[in-house]
């Protein structure tokens, strides 16, 4: 390309991206946080200047070659003169921009300087206000999501919207504003969802509350893979001109003690036996027996144990087996697709009369009636609350990190310790198995013959 035509380009590019923000300032204003980003950017790309150096650094190619129409061959024979010429165009543009926001600090009572019009520009596709591509983005994939999935990751989007505002238009977000909202997460109380306090308090309000507990590295990550995979999606959807939060997640807390982990032989020893024999007295409902021992003898999550129909408990031939699954009423879910799978029952189940229990419970649909449906817990709350509160604590071996979900740890640690191979753990509990040969290969999963020889390896060891 001719340097005239690049230059041409170039301007007419930036020209009209500098009318989308001059007419987003003429009608809500830019923010004091954007204007002192745009002018970080602005320095940047005048000390990118100054070295010379090729860096593509805030630098929008791959939407310039596609809304100019510039080939990749064209761009290639260019380059690095039109990778220069879009740095200045870009740091002039933000000149622009800054030198507006200026203007409207100030009142002026003498007569305005001429402007001389600018050249017609090809005007570029306006950038979607952010709550509208918020919507249409989970429009979108609430096919795949279940209602949870769904309440959980508009929360974590949310978190945009408090800080950005519904109407910020998309190009107007920069990687600038991106490493601010991650501070934010950073400074997130742990407790605001739960605390009415909190609860009622605007985002910047409230990480500068003292005195609470910051969400987990864990949870910072989960929303900026949120955030990064809905720019990815508004990016390609045209609603964006790029994509932010890549690379951008913290590193993972040190374990802490309150890391949930399996209990040791010793304490699934003690558990199995107040369970079975009962000789302290404390388990007095059936439905605590029985939902304590499917988690033990299956690593079956909390809800998936306590939303059984009676219906799940099935036989193919020689095996009894739960079917886990999101089907029958609306209540019923699952995690993820992998949740959705046959577990045999261990021979000890049927051993100590689960099959009985079952027969006893025909008369109704549901395997465990008297734990009642939450919103937010789903059918578990109950359960989770009797053995976290009450079983553990009077046995006396609660302590950080044991909980119900740790019988799920346990028969994952001791089915390893046992040389069973690990897709076949996750096909048991419930995890997605990865790799070619799982993925593709092995789509169909294993029989039940193998689930049910690789369940029955677990064994609640006896003391010597």
């Amino acid at each position: 390309m001719r340097h005239k035509e690049i230059r041409e380009k170039v301007q007419a590019y930036f020209k009209a991206q500098l009318d989308q923000y001059l007419d987003w300032m003429d009608r809500r204003g830019l923010s004091q946080s954007f204007l002192s980003h745009a002018r970080e950017e602005m320095l940047d790309h005048v000390d990118y200047l100054t070295r010379g150096e090729p860096d593509p650094s805030y630098l929008p190619i791959a939407r310039f070659k596609r809304t100019m129409g510039v080939s990749e061959a064209e761009w290639q024979s260019s380059h690095p003169r039109i990778a220069h010429e879009l740095r200045k165009g870009r740091r002039d543009m933000l000149r622009r921009v800054l030198e507006a926001a200026e203007r409207l600090e100030h009142y002026s009572y003498g007569e305005p300087p001429a402007i001389a019009p600018a050249a017609p520009a090809p005007a570029l596709p306006a950038s979607t206000p952010l709550g509208v591509a918020i919507d249409d983005f989970i429009a979108e994939h609430s096919r795949q999501w279940t209602d949870k999935t769904i309440g959980q990751n508009r929360a974590y989007i949310n978190i945009l919207v408090e800080y950005f505002g519904p109407d910020r238009l998309l190009a107007t977000i920069t990687k600038q504003d991106a490493s601010e909202v991650k501070k934010v997460l950073q400074a997130l109380p742990a407790s605001r969802n739960t605390k009415p306090k909190l609860k009622a308090m605007p985002l910047m309000q409230v990480i500068r509350e003292p005195g609470h507990k910051r969400i987990a590295a864990k949870t910072i990550n989960s929303h900026i893979q949120m955030f990064k995979m809905f720019f990815d999606w508004a990016e390609r959807h045209g609603h964006a001109p790029h994509t932010l939060f890549e690379g951008m997640k913290v590193r993972k807390d040190k374990a802490s003690e309150s890391e949930r982990k399996p209990f040791t032989p010793d304490q699934a020893r003690l558990i199995y036996t107040e369970l079975t024999e009962n000789p302290s007295g404390l388990v007095r409902k059936d439905s605590h027996k029985w939902g304590m021992l499917l988690g033990m003898f299956t690593g079956a999550r909390l809800n998936e144990i306590c939303q059984l129909d009676i219906v799940d408990v099935k036989q193919d031939g020689d095996t009894w087996f739960l079917n886990i699954t999101d089907e029958g009423d609306d209540t019923k879910s699952v995690k993820s697709k992998a949740g959705r799978r046959k577990v045999p029952l261990h021979s000890e189940l049927i051993r100590l009369g689960f099959l009985d229990f079952v027969e006893s419970r025909r008369n109704g649909t549901r395997l465990f009636p008297d734990y009642s449906y939450s919103a937010n817990g789903g059918y578990g709350r109950n359960l989770g609350r009797w053995c976290n509160e009450s079983f553990l604590p009077k046995l006396r071996i609660k302590q950080p990190g044991l909980v119900f979900h740790s019988l799920r740890h346990t028969v994952v640690t001791r089915l390893g310790q046992a040389n069973v191979p690990e897709p076949i753990i996750q096909c048991i509990v419930g995890h997605a198995r990865s790799g070619v040969t799982q993925e593709v290969y092995l789509r169909e999963g294993y029989t039940l013959t193998q689930l049910k020889e690789a369940i029955d390896r677990f064994a609640i060891k006896q003391a010597n």
